[in-house]
């Protein structure tokens, strides 16, 4: 079976799509198919990818079609995306969209002809995200994107609050959920203890919270913020360490953490990948993510594979979290985020009982080989079934029988 995914972006510095479109390929080229992925990315980027990929089982045999990066007419009529989607297209079995608002995106959706194709909004369609440029999604979703998903095999949910939020909004094509996950292999052995502290001169008396995302506004970096301020006195011998790549939401941060005056106990270590990330998570005492908004993200699977008790809000969309007894699941008050914190680093046996109960957890759950068979088996149902949109054969294309 011939897949190609596309994405509009293979940098890994522009957060979850990227690492999720790697590792899902990898599963399904592991298990047999013909796995492509196409997106555009920097040089630096694509060599960043081929390096990552070095430890994600499989991805070897992934075939990666990297786009030069584009200027700004490219974004907008991708001629040479386009070009190269014609070139993939012809014997594909199944395209995998990951993303929407993007003009590559859509290209690929109205490109694919009689192929079947799944959309995977990744949360771009939660209350949340729609309000960020409301008009402007509004029109985009009116002129050209409801047809993207009006017409694919299926959408592509990634939990239950996410089927909750895109049903009401009335696509034609039906919903499945199929979640995130991870490589267990990715997580064993896990690397040893105070490699990441000594790196960044952190002292081993120290303990640290660890915030590993993208530093955007959404990320919920201000929250966290002011839930250290209410936090710091409590445990004077816990700092703060954020890793992630800058996205407008930094300068906002350090200004808080000044007015707390806690800047001699927070550490900004911009973005980190490879042995130096799981070597962040492993060391830190608990791992934070107070967002706003999340589709299903993969730093809190990470963290939770690296037996490590997480803080998270109920905006990333996780409650397994709290129902396996692996971390906090609390509310975007810097308060509740507070106590979350302060019940994981103030009691060392529960923070031990819930990094082994997360890990555990995905382990048994939450797999790339488990999630890629689920695909599979969601593609070839596409092929045994009228798409919503009609607008394709019922059986009869390339990978599937007849």
């Amino acid at each position: 079976m011939k897949i190609v995914h596309v994405i509009a972006s293979i940098d890994p510095k522009n957060g979850g799509l990227q690492a999720v479109a790697m590792r899902l390929a990898a599963a399904q080229a592991a298990m047999g198919s013909e796995v492509h992925i196409v997106a555009y990315g920097s040089e630096e980027a694509h060599r960043q990818v081929i390096e990552l990929g070095e430890a994600i089982p499989g991805f070897s045999d992934v075939r990666l079609h990297v786009l030069t990066l584009p200027g700004r007419f490219e974004s907008i009529f991708c001629i040479q995306g386009k070009r190269r989607l014609r070139q993939l297209f012809p014997g594909t079995s199944f395209i995998h969209i990951h993303g929407i608002w993007e003009p590559f995106l859509l290209y690929a959706s109205k490109l694919a002809g009689k192929i079947p194709y799944c959309v995977c909004p990744a949360g771009m369609l939660d209350h949340w995200s729609l309000a960020q440029k409301r008009w402007k999604k509004k029109i985009a979703l009116r002129l050209c994107y409801s047809g993207m998903l009006n017409n694919a095999a299926f959408i592509h949910v990634l939990n239950i609050d996410e089927l909750r939020t895109v049903k009401p909004l009335g696509f034609r094509a039906p919903n499945i959920i199929i979640p995130n996950g991870v490589f267990p292999d990715e997580f064993d052995p896990l690397p040893a203890k105070d490699l990441f502290r000594a790196q960044i001169g952190l002292p081993q008396e120290r303990r640290y919270i660890l915030f590993l995302s993208r530093l955007h506004f959404k990320k919920g970096l201000d929250i966290l913020a002011d839930a250290f301020a209410v936090l710091a006195a409590q445990h004077p011998d816990v700092d703060l360490v954020v890793a992630g790549p800058a996205d407008g939401a930094e300068a906002g941060f350090t200004a808080l953490i000044e007015r707390h005056g806690l800047g001699g106990r927070v550490h900004m270590t911009g973005p980190i990948y490879g042995d130096t990330k799981l070597a962040a998570i492993v060391e830190a005492d608990c791992f934070c993510l107070p967002s706003r908004q999340e589709g299903f993200s993969m730093a809190i699977l990470e963290g939770l594979a690296c037996a490590t008790p997480v803080v998270i809000s109920d905006q990333c969309h996780f409650p397994e979290v709290a129902a396996a007894q692996a971390g906090m699941v609390v509310t975007l008050d810097p308060v509740e985020v507070a106590k979350g914190l302060d019940a994981i680093l103030g009691d060392r046996i529960l923070a031990r009982q819930m990094g082994e109960n997360g890990r555990r957890m995905i382990f048994e759950t939450f797999t790339w080989p488990r999630i890629a068979d689920m695909t599979l088996r969601a593609y070839e149902a596409s092929a045994c079934a009228a798409p919503a949109s009609g607008r394709r054969a019922r059986t009869g294309f390339a990978g599937f029988p007849t």
